[in-house]
């Protein structure tokens, strides 16, 4: 009880010493809230950054691999020029896949293509079209906003028929209903069947907005399904309880296996999954991580002068004082906890409207970024113990010099 008291008083002691002193107050706060908000502005920044491409990257599905020519990431020791005799997957290759894989749950085909879709006098150019199996459904779900998905007959007979993004119901429609309509794409008549929620577009410019999808055995009479534009993939979605690992296994067993590869050949395939990237993300951000602790430590570092300054001509103002308090019997550690609290508290109140600065900052900009900041629980926790910090480090020395002066020669100084 007796610490909690002393702590009490020197709280109560140091706020009266801080509106006592105005304009002194306000220069080591403004060092102190300048450097919280420098340091935990970059923190916030990054973290929201961070957290909207693992979003991005995790909508690609973290159980799903994908069969391709090109790996999303290259090694140090194969040349990138080795990869370009690699021969794109194929449907007839997806269809070996399913026959023989025991650990997937679902797999289909995709390849796009950058196309002008038109429909009467209205026109959108660079519009995705994406060639579809039947089961692509199951792999990557399609949000139905209006209509229905393709059926099993559809996909098998190459019917002309579509599923459109928001982008292109807003581009070409404006306002009339789409299903039932057809807009034309090289030359080819596509009757609308489906529409598709508003998406959004990802950290990685993932989206479905600006896609017509169409039944893959529609598009291969009008397409040429081997280019490398058209970036072709195998979609394989693993089974509950199987590892992607334990996936890329048999798959990697089953493609040298169609494509008759000699054991001590390379893959001329690439299995690639959301791992891949959340990898790289991870020495990205850890990089970025510690230029912000360089960046706001400089900061930091001069509200902590600025702080231990003012602490120290606090203790020489009040040096009199000190020598009535302990002439009275005040003992060193009282006077100690006084001094620090005024530094911890000085530092902490800097901190805080450090936050507040950077919350209203975060309510005013919005969604300006591209992205959605957030001062998250973990930034406001790391502000305000760095304060502590800040305030028991720069006031310790002024506080310990305050606590050992000889109460005769205190009470003397003035």
């Amino acid at each position: 009880m007796l610490v909690f008291r002393l702590l009490k008083e020197s709280i109560l002691f140091a706020l009266n010493a801080l509106v006592s002193n105005k304009l002194r107050t306000f220069l080591s706060l403004l060092g102190i809230t300048i450097g919280i908000f420098a340091i935990i502005s970059v923190f916030t920044v990054v973290d929201s950054l961070e957290n909207s491409l693992r979003t991005s990257v995790a909508s690609l599905g973290d159980d799903v691999v994908y069969v391709q020519k090109w790996p999303w990431t290259f090694g140090p020791d194969y040349p990138w020029w080795k990869y370009m005799d690699r021969p794109q997957p194929t449907t007839e290759e997806l269809s070996e896949i399913q026959r023989r894989c025991q650990n997937a749950a679902a797999m289909a085909y995709e390849a796009t293509f950058s196309k002008t879709v038109q429909y009467h006098d209205n026109s959108m150019d660079n519009v995705s079209l994406a060639a579809i199996s039947d089961n692509f459904n199951d792999v990557k779900k399609l949000e139905i906003n209006d209509g229905r998905y393709f059926s099993e007959a559809e996909f098998a007979s190459g019917k002309n028929i579509a599923l459109i993004g928001d982008a292109i119901v807003q581009g070409l429609f404006s306002g009339e209903n789409p299903i039932g309509k057809e807009i034309e794409v090289m030359g080819r008549k596509l009757t609308i069947v489906g529409t598709l929620k508003k998406q959004g577009e990802s950290m990685i410019g993932e989206t479905v907005d600006n896609n017509v999808f169409v039944p893959v055995n529609f598009a291969r009479n009008i397409v040429d399904m081997r280019k490398d534009q058209s970036n072709p993939t195998i979609l394989v979605k693993a089974k509950t309880g199987i590892t992607n690992a334990q996936l890329i296994d048999e798959l990697t067993g089953i493609m040298r296996s169609i494509r008759k590869l000699q054991p001590l050949a390379d893959d001329d395939f690439a299995l690639n999954q959301t791992s891949m990237l959340s990898k790289q993300f991870d020495g990205l951000f850890g990089i970025v991580g510690i230029i912000g602790w360089i960046i706001g430590g400089f900061a930091i570092l001069v509200g902590g002068f600025g702080i231990a300054n003012i602490m120290f001509v606090s203790v020489k103002e009040r040096t009199n004082i000190i020598g009535i308090q302990k002439s009275l019997g005040a003992k060193n550690y009282f006077i100690l906890l006084q001094f620090l609290t005024e530094s911890v508290v000085l530092s902490f109140i800097g901190g805080l409207l450090g936050l507040v600065i950077i919350y209203i900052a975060i309510l005013f900009i919005g969604d300006s970024f591209g992205m959605t900041l957030v001062l998250s629980s973990s930034n406001i926790i790391l502000g305000l113990t760095i304060s502590i910090l800040i305030g028991v480090i720069s006031g310790f020395i002024p506080a310990y010099g305050a606590s050992q002066l000889d109460p005769v020669e205190a009470i003397r100084s003035n």
